[in-house]
């Protein structure tokens, strides 16, 4: 059994991975070459602890075992004894390149590495390590703690060893798989974010206002969250990002990026994790 993974990115997704993995007691390194960045995903495992035992997921005595499997660090040595790294950077297709190329030279030989990536090829990642096979996509849901989905991807060469062991893990997790192949937006991306898209088109043209469009929606659909609110939880930047995968994947022109979202992304407006997106937090 896996005993010590390695999470790359102490971001949102990061931070939330980590926080399951240690919950289910695996042993922890949490990697950012951030400080401030490491510190944050610290309260905010804390935090979510705190949540997880007032609604009776876990007991108050469990959050200090917890917090004490995950241990962090800002250099790519220290996860050289870890059995499987689970890589959750921004989703940028040259960041996780370069992380993988240096990951693959810090590692055991025999460890798995799976990217969180919510649409780049793994395929892509994989040609860039000196073990494709084992290579594999890991994509997890946001909030992690509370999301029951991870997507399985497999590249052209992961092999089926390395499926199993990640098949293996995330039911140890209690989550639930669906593995697709890689193709762009893998499953969920491939529809959600365009969905997204034309909902910031409707903006864009007028249609309605921002609070109709999501009301429209989550009543009208039955949506927890409208698209426009999970926009800003998502992130605008990575919604442009997976978006772009999608329209220089398949070169469809139903793929094409709002102008209103490459304008919100080019001023900063990402968000909730900027105070603005297409709401005020």
């Amino acid at each position: 059994m896996t005993t010590t993974i390695g999470v790359l990115g102490a971001g949102q997704m990061g931070n939330g991975i980590a926080h399951v993995l240690a919950q289910h007691e695996y042993q922890v390194r949490l990697y950012d070459v951030l400080p401030a960045q490491i510190e944050k995903a610290l309260k905010t495992i804390e935090t979510n602890l705190g949540r997880q035992v007032q609604k009776g997921v876990i007991p108050a005595d469990a959050v200090p075992s917890i917090l004490g499997r995950i241990k962090v660090t800002k250099e790519l040595t220290e996860l050289a004894d870890c059995e499987l790294v689970v890589e959750a950077v921004t989703e940028s297709e040259a960041l996780k390149l370069d992380l993988f190329r240096k990951l693959d030279q810090a590692v055991n030989k025999d460890a798995i590495l799976a990217s969180n990536t919510s649409s780049i090829s793994i395929t892509k990642i994989a040609a860039v390590t000196g073990r494709p096979d084992k290579v594999i996509g890991m994509h997890f849901m946001n909030p992690v703690p509370v999301m029951q989905l991870v997507e399985v991807i497999r590249g052209i060469a992961t092999s089926e060893a390395t499926f199993r062991r990640v098949a293996a893990l995330i039911e140890r997790l209690g989550k639930t798989m669906a593995v697709s192949q890689d193709s762009p937006g893998f499953i969920v991306n491939r529809m959600l974010i365009p969905m997204i898209n034309e909902a910031i088109f409707a903006l864009y043209e007028g249609v309605a206002t921002a609070e109709d469009i999501d009301t429209a929606m989550k009543l009208g659909t039955n949506q927890p969250m409208g698209p426009l609110a999970l926009a800003d939880l998502i992130g605008l930047d990575t919604v442009l990002a997976v978006i772009n995968v999608l329209w220089d994947g398949f070169k469809d022109s139903k793929y094409r990026p709002c102008p209103l979202l490459v304008r919100m992304v080019d001023a900063g407006y990402l968000g909730r994790k900027t105070g603005r997106g297409f709401y005020q937090y």
